[in-house]
């Protein structure tokens, strides 16, 4: 139970992520919400539309922290990516604020080296947590919850298949600035160098979903889950797009990239976000994240789990959101005694996720699998 209102502002509140994450926060009652973000006017719009307010915030301004100040902020929820090549200045400056932070990161360096912030987060007594989204957040969050039953855990392989809605050209551009790059995956029980959206496998989601393809993706969890989990030999993340049109054009222009016929993709990101537009009537509304675990179970044997998730309706873009929404319920409830600064990992259980996702088209199973 919140005693008290619980002040949050959404930086990037009216793009993609945030809106959604806006739209949750105000149906939660004692949380006052803030869109914030360069333009006010879309704020405002989305203010309007959800019953909170607006305030025109720049993570780049000088005196963010005073601003956050002014306001009152409890806490600053970070949508504004893409993450890769940013620093920690909008987190400083709610540090400095006395607020707690979010940010839905999935760039690996960044969500990884936020603990540098921990002396300073431990001072001034709040949280500062990155990459409060579908990965590491849930990802961790089932691989925790199904580990009693493993004896020894040797293998994780997860991934994300999206429906064919076509993310901002700033979330493409992130993307294709390591496809077809090498990237660290730990396999068989050392670093090894893979290639950006290669080594292509599929993945069978239960239906309606079904088979889809997956490429290699570099996410914080291939850095963070090794450590996490003493003993594991492999940690892969792989990740699709529903239109196999998109899947293996992405897959060729990988190649492109590493034979050094192009630099890099991402001068073609607006382009290539054009043409995905185009392309959206042809897909289902279905997408899907899952978990697959291989070991030994406690007497020895052995023993393969999956967990997944299925969102219909175009519904999957709203789980990323869904760890920062858990979050600031348990902030405003004083239910998470957590201070400093650490990537979000063991912050939520599954259970606490999944019910932030009530209302929409999704379910979830756990079943038995081979990897």
């Amino acid at each position: 139970m919140i005693d008290k209102e619980f002040r949050v502002v959404v930086l990037g509140g009216y793009g993609n992520f945030g809106s959604v994450i806006v739209q949750r926060l105000c149906t939660i009652a004692g949380i006052r919400v803030w869109v914030a973000g360069r333009d006010l006017a879309k704020a405002e719009r989305l203010a309007t539309q959800v019953g909170c307010q607006a305030v025109r915030l720049d993570g780049n301004q000088m005196d963010l922290a005073e601003r956050l100040r002014e306001l009152q902020v409890d806490l600053l929820i970070s949508t504004a990516g893409p993450f890769q090549g940013q620093d920690y200045r909008v987190a400083r400056a709610a540090i400095a604020a006395g607020a707690h932070y979010l940010d839905l990161a999935d760039a690996r360096a960044f969500a990884c080296g936020i603990t540098e912030l921990d002396q300073a987060a431990r001072q001034a007594g709040v949280l500062v947590c990155s990459g409060a989204s579908s990965v590491p957040a849930l990802s961790a969050a089932v691989i925790d919850q199904l580990l009693p039953q493993f004896g020894r855990l040797d293998s994780i392989w997860h991934g994300i298949s999206s429906s064919e809605k076509t993310p901002g050209v700033s979330t493409l551009a992130a993307v294709l600035n390591y496809c077809g790059k090498p990237l660290r995956q730990w396999r068989d029980g050392a670093w090894r160098a893979v290639y950006g959206w290669q080594d292509l496998a599929t993945h069978g989601f239960p239906a309606p979903l079904g088979r889809r393809w997956l490429g290699n993706c570099d996410i914080p969890d291939l850095e963070l889950f090794p450590a996490r989990y003493p003993g594991v030999r492999s940690v892969r993340f792989s990740a699709g797009v529903g239109l196999r049109l998109t899947q293996f054009g992405t897959w060729l222009l990988s190649w492109l990239v590493r034979g050094g016929l192009l630099r890099s993709g991402v001068p073609l990101a607006a382009w290539l976000h054009r043409g995905a537009v185009w392309l959206e009537p042809l897909g289902d509304g279905l997408s899907g994240m899952f978990v697959r675990l291989q070991g030994q179970d406690l007497q020895g044997q052995p023993l393969s789990l999956c967990w997944d998730i299925v969102a219909a309706d175009n519904h999957g873009p709203n789980i990323p959101c869904m760890a920062a929404v858990a979050l600031a319920r348990k902030l405003a409830a004083k239910q998470l005694e957590q201070r400093g600064a650490m990537p979000c990992l063991g912050l939520l259980s599954v259970e606490e996720y999944l019910a932030e996702l009530e209302g929409l088209r999704v379910s979830v199973g756990v079943r038995p699998c081979s990897i």
